[in-house]
């Protein structure tokens, strides 16, 4: 995931998103996500080379308002993303282009040193202008847990509207991309964008939340933060708007797939590979599927992410696959963070899978490229 202009994405990821939509039929060309990109105007924009749903919106990547100056407290935790939290900022309305910069920063100042938290809450900001800003570090593709919805940021991902929305509703621009952002996000993480999801109330948090602790709640996947927490957050106005924001993202979203990632245990217990499956949702199988293995290493404290490929493999009939490790190094105080990816193919859209972390080393045996899998972008060293 590397920083680049608003120019360079448009050149470059919205024309080949629509390459892949002539050959594969995933979505329609991308006019709102080419408007998005110029509202961006010079700001650097971090992109992840995994087009999902309508292909990923432009972020603005979080130095453009950090400037360096806004470190985390520590790096960040990983869960899944099963569904997508709504929220106001309660700043007031009608600020300048050139302030939001600041009022990210006093934001973070606030729930990293008021709160206490390790970072700002929020995974994405989105102002008034239509511009979706990267917020808390980490990783845009990745299942960052936010400190957002108390009680629930381990299965969510956080994004919150820059204003205050109790009587004014959101407006076009920023309606617009809510409904692009939240589409890739939840497509990527195989969540589909209507319906309801179950999920239990974590300890940690649980103060926050109308649900006592190990609870077990049904959430809209695309929800208000009121759903699920005691506040009237995101407003009154924004919130009556969500069922529109669901019925778009769906339609943008398409038929999203499922990939999954399991250590394979050999005999004695010793971790000898790994295993996994991609599935549309309806759970009919995705044949001949590229799919790469990647490592994740932060720095900075997860200001700096890098996935770097470690094996690739491709799906059977069944829709499964499997990786034999060449070693294996148990190791109590090294973890290895792996996640699978399919990048795209057949009119399917990009999916990742939740995070396997292993306890030691693997090793993996080379093995060429199938020839027909696109180079996994999200191998280079990118920054979020």
């Amino acid at each position: 995931m590397g920083a680049v202009d608003s120019t360079g994405l448009t050149r470059r990821s919205l024309l080949a998103a629509g390459a892949l939509a002539a050959a594969g039929g995933l979505w329609p060309p991308g006019r709102a996500l080419a408007r998005l990109a110029r509202g961006a105007g010079g700001l650097p924009l971090v992109e992840s080379g995994l087009q999902a749903g309508p292909g990923q919106p432009p972020i603005i990547a979080r130095s453009a308002w950090a400037h360096g100056g806004a470190p985390p407290k520590v790096a960040p935790e990983y869960g899944s993303v099963q569904l997508a939290f709504v929220h106001h900022t309660e700043n007031p309305d009608g600020y300048a282009a050139g302030a939001v910069p600041g009022m990210l920063r006093a934001i973070y100042e606030f729930h990293r040193f008021g709160r206490g938290w390790n970072d700002i809450g929020y995974n994405f900001v989105i102002d008034r202008f239509g511009r979706i800003w990267e917020a808390r570090a980490g990783g845009i593709d990745e299942a960052v847990v936010g400190a957002q919805a108390g009680g629930y940021n381990a299965y969510s991902t956080g994004i919150a509207i820059l204003g205050s929305y109790g009587a004014t509703r959101i407006s076009t621009a920023a309606q617009a991309a809510l409904e692009h952002l939240i589409a890739w996000k939840l497509s990527l993480h195989s969540a589909p964008c209507q319906g309801r999801v179950t999920v239990r109330v974590t300890r940690g948090g649980a103060i926050y939340s109308r649900f006592p602790a190990g609870a077990r709640v049904s959430l809209p996947r695309i929800a208000g933060h009121r759903d699920a927490d005691s506040t009237d957050c995101p407003g009154d106005a924004l919130y009556g708007q969500l069922a529109g924001v669901r019925h778009a993202a769906a339609a943008l979203a398409g038929t999203p797939a499922r990939l999954t990632l399991q250590s394979l245990i050999g005999p004695g217990g010793v971790t000898s590979g790994a295993i996994g499956s991609l599935r549309r949702l309806d759970g009919s199988p995705i044949a001949a599927g590229p799919i790469a293995i990647e490592q994740r290493s932060l720095a900075r404290r997860g200001e700096i992410v890098r996935e770097r490929a470690l094996a690739q493999a491709t799906t059977d009939e069944q829709g499964s696959f499997s990786l034999a490790f060449s070693s294996f190094t148990p190791a109590r105080k090294h973890e290895t963070p792996l996640r699978a990816v399919f990048a795209g193919a057949s009119g399917t859209g990009a999916c990742v899978s939740e995070p396997l972390t292993l306890a030691g080393v693997p090793g993996f045996a080379p093995t060429p490229a199938p020839a027909s899998a696109p180079t996994p972008a999200a191998a280079a060293s990118r920054t979020g």
